[in-house]
């Protein structure tokens, strides 16, 4: 009796159906193990599609950026393409035309940059002045004696001869620079590289002949002369005659020659040197304005002693002219020693360096809104190409 449960026992785990039982139970937990791995599976690819939803706002952000990129490097291209086009015209511009939109661009931007800059080359001028270091102890000095006495006109004396003066010679100077430049890039014998001091050079000594007077004139009533400008130059033609505009007048291309082939030549090398790096046909109004700068306090920088030379040539009173500029250099020698050759030169370095900022600036500007309505429209982007330096 004892052993038949124990054998029952034995004989029902070995038994068909516990084996079934059994098979059942494995089966139940691959399925529900199936099922879990398909809903992780599904979980995680809900997750990722979730991610690059996300992800498409930034691709759309994207697709805009490079859109607006495409548009602007299509406007550069154009703009490029109507320059290039300008470059074009001007090389086979007749040298009249040329010429004459150069002389039209320096008179307007000689007067605009005159007027600007009045101020400080009337404080030069108190300085440069006989006696001055016995009045004035600086130029900050000079500027608050003038502003006390006078006030804000008082930096504004001969202002009308100053602009149409100025507008003309101007004038005269670029339309001549751009003459000597088209005339001389003809020749392919002319070295290039002396084409820039060459105009320089020509349009000086043309400009001096108006601009002489013009400087005589604004800078007496600098000094001290009273009256307008037109009595201070009948004063001068009744005292002195014709010549009496023209003190000054050796010295002052002995000044100008220099200074202008140095301020003209450097402005043109750093304009061929920026344009040949950025591979543009024209320079930007900043590029004008930084080689200007460097341009102009360059030349004021080396010729300051015969500036105060001229100016002392200019300033003296009737009846004590000295007819040579050696009895000139000579008295300043006598009465001020070497230092009296750098009278002035601070205000002269920064008249000079913002004229020339503002001069080219200004010439550049207009002459390119000149060109462009000489320039018709174009119609198909043709590819920058490097110029020499004779045809910027």
């Amino acid at each position: 009796m004892a052993t038949k449960p124990s054998s029952s026992s034995s004989s029902s785990a070995g038994s068909p159906s516990s084996i079934a039982l059994n098979l059942n139970d494995t089966d139940e937990f691959n399925i529900f193990f199936s099922n879990l791995n398909t809903l992780l599976l599904s979980a995680t690819s809900k997750k990722h599609k979730a991610r690059i939803k996300i992800k498409k706002p930034n691709n759309l952000v994207f697709s805009s950026a490079t859109l607006s990129s495409s548009v602007m490097k299509s406007t550069e291209r154009s703009t490029r393409a109507k320059d290039s086009e300008i470059r074009s015209v001007m090389k086979s511009m007749p040298v009249v035309d040329r010429s004459l939109i150069g002389a039209i661009a320096g008179g307007m931007a000689g007067a605009f940059t005159y007027f600007c800059l009045l101020p400080i080359d009337a404080v030069k001028t108190k300085l440069q002045t006989r006696g001055a270091s016995q009045i004035y102890s600086s130029a900050i000095d000079a500027t608050i004696q003038t502003f006390k006495s006078d006030g804000i006109l008082g930096f504004y004396r001969g202002v009308s001869a100053v602009v149409v003066g100025s507008a003309f010679s101007s004038s005269v100077y670029f339309g001549t620079c751009e003459l000597g430049k088209s005339l001389l890039g003809k020749f392919p014998s002319f070295p290039t590289v002396l084409i820039p001091p060459t105009a320089g050079a020509m349009g000086n000594v043309v400009s001096s002949a108006i601009m002489v007077p013009k400087e005589l004139v604004t800078q007496r009533m600098q000094a001290g002369v009273t009256g307008r400008s037109w009595e201070v130059v009948m004063k001068i033609l009744e005292k002195d005659g014709i010549l009496g505009l023209y003190a000054g007048y050796s010295a002052t291309l002995l000044r100008n020659l220099p200074a202008g082939i140095l301020s003209y030549s450097s402005f043109e090398y750093l304009k061929a040197f920026v344009l040949s790096e950025s591979r543009q046909e024209f320079l930007r109004p900043l590029e004008s304005v930084c080689c200007g700068a460097m341009a102009g306090a360059i030349s004021a920088s080396l010729t300051t002693p015969l500036d105060v030379v001229k100016t002392r040539l200019m300033t003296q009173i009737h009846g004590e002219i000295e007819t040579k500029i050696s009895q000139t250099v000579a008295s300043i020698l006598k009465e001020e020693g070497l230092l009296g050759f750098t009278r002035g030169i601070g205000p002269r370095i920064l008249h000079s360096a913002c004229f020339s900022a503002l001069g080219y600036f200004a010439f550049e500007t207009v002459r390119l809104a000149l060109l462009r309505q000489y320039t018709p429209s174009v119609p198909v982007l043709v590819p920058v190409e490097e110029e020499n330096i004779k045809d910027r």
